[in-house]
């Protein structure tokens, strides 16, 4: 048995492909399910401010603080949460995660005062701490390296997912709902847009499993299978202490570059709205829907990216263009301000450059360690990653107040996508001179 762990029998690769696809088809569409959730319930916030600001009185800076500080409780408990995960296992952790976030989001619904919704924001970010991370760490339990990037690509188009169909639903609550049973449109929103975590996260542990070896639906060689070809793909990762993964020098600058997409991926979240008014549309619903097609194009990005790069890409070089397709959109985008159409295409250049990166670098990180060291790593550059989103909100808050427009934040997004661009075309891959890893293609 140990034997057969360490040097994988020889297995022809239809039956291999076989093997994971049934794998992919147990467990891919309800962690997209969840993690299409868990990106509407961050998303809808941004298009409750469409009508909660004047009905509750708050300024923009109250909302960029608000939405900010979702990502301080977020961070600070973003590593802990994946150790936990990796202690508890996926199933009742990821499930925890779930119900929490829901039941908070719901409470927002109830929100009076800006201490609330601070309160209630910071609250949320510590909920959802640790499930992205956690989902990233189960898809490497579960899937090699080699055919992991069209996985991650497939789970995380659930982002680009959610902007479509948050936008138009949104918009629809909002516009349908208000004042129904004497609630605020708005009010609505989160509640029926929060509910849905409690459910699936009641749902975990009955459709996740712990590890291939508890699969009991895997016949005990299939299970083994799996197992193997796992372990045998990470064989280089190194082991490590928990202090050496989250001080090692190449963690910190991958924390960075994700940390650029974060600052691009928030302005869209939540100024994406603003941007498409400011643009001289007026109504809830249209806003939704032109909102909607940068998503489009986003789940575009994602699928062709992981695909070009699975072919055999090179997998940096496809991170630094993306990155600059991304700053180039962001740094046009001013000039589109008042324009409907030539903004909603320069946002989807944003879009597609931002989210079309995100399954891609996942490889990076994703092949240094093992076990609780991966877990760990994994997480810090998914929290450091998240920081810019607490700061973000409250900058471009600030700016658009003192300039009266979006003209600034917007060159702040282009320089600091062409940042992670930089620090990307500097980094190399551990133990290859050519700076790709061995999963950039077969």
């Amino acid at each position: 048995m140990v034997d057969a762990a360490t040097n994988p029998p020889a297995t022809s690769p239809s039956r291999d492909d076989i093997l994971f696809s049934a794998v992919a088809r147990r467990f891919l569409p309800f962690l997209f399910l969840c993690y299409l959730i868990a990106q509407v319930d961050r998303m809808d916030v941004g298009f409750a401010k469409l009508t909660m600001l004047a009905d509750l009185g708050f300024s923009e800076t109250v909302y960029g603080i608000g939405a900010g500080v979702f990502f301080l409780g977020y961070v600070l408990c973003e590593v802990p949460s994946n150790i936990a995960l990796k202690r508890f296992g996926a199933p009742m952790w990821l499930g925890r995660i779930m119900v929490s976030w829901g039941l908070v989001s719901i409470a927002l619904m109830f929100v009076r005062s800006p201490m609330s919704f601070y309160v209630l924001r910071f609250l949320l970010g510590v909920a959802e701490a640790g499930f992205f991370p956690g989902v990233i760490y189960y898809l490497s339990d579960w899937f090699p390296t080699s055919r992991r990037t069209r996985i991650t690509a497939v789970f995380m188009s659930a982002i680009a997912v959610s902007g479509v169909v948050v936008g138009p639903v949104s918009g629809l609550i909002l516009s349908r709902l208000n004042g129904a049973g004497g609630l605020a449109g708005w009010r609505w929103l989160f509640l029926l847009e929060g509910a849905p975590a409690v459910v699936l996260g009641l749902m975990t542990t009955r459709l996740l499993d712990r590890s291939p070896e508890t699969a009991l639906w895997l016949s005990p060689e299939d299970r083994l299978r799996v197992a193997a070809v796992v372990a045998a793909e990470r064989g280089p990762a190194a082991k490590a202490s928990l202090l050496s993964a989250l001080t090692h020098p190449r963690v910190l600058a991958l924390s960075l570059v994700y940390g650029c997409y974060g600052v691009s991926f928030f302005g869209l979240v939540f100024w994406l709205p603003t941007i498409v008014q400011a643009s001289g549309v007026a109504d809830p619903l249209r806003i939704g829907l032109l909102s909607a097609i940068p998503w489009l194009a986003g789940v575009a990005a994602m699928a062709g990216a992981a695909a070009y790069v699975e072919r055999g890409g090179r997998l940096r070089a496809t991170l630094v263009a993306l990155a600059l397709i991304s700053a180039v959109g962001w740094a046009l985008s001013p000039l589109a301000l008042g324009h409907t159409a030539l903004a909603v295409l320069l946002c989807s250049l944003a879009v597609a450059g931002t989210m079309g990166s995100l399954p891609v670098f996942w490889n990076l990180p994703t092949a240094m360690f093992q076990g609780a060291a991966l877990a760990a790593a994994i997480a810090l550059v998914s929290a450091l990653g998240n920081l810019p989103g607490f700061f973000s909100p409250y900058v471009v808050a600030i700016l658009k107040q003192s300039t009266g427009s979006l003209a600034l934040p917007m060159y702040l997004f282009a320089l600091v996508m062409a940042l992670g661009a930089a620090v990307l075309a500097c980094i190399a891959a551990p133990g290859r001179s050519g700076g790709e890893p061995a999963s950039s293609g077969r």
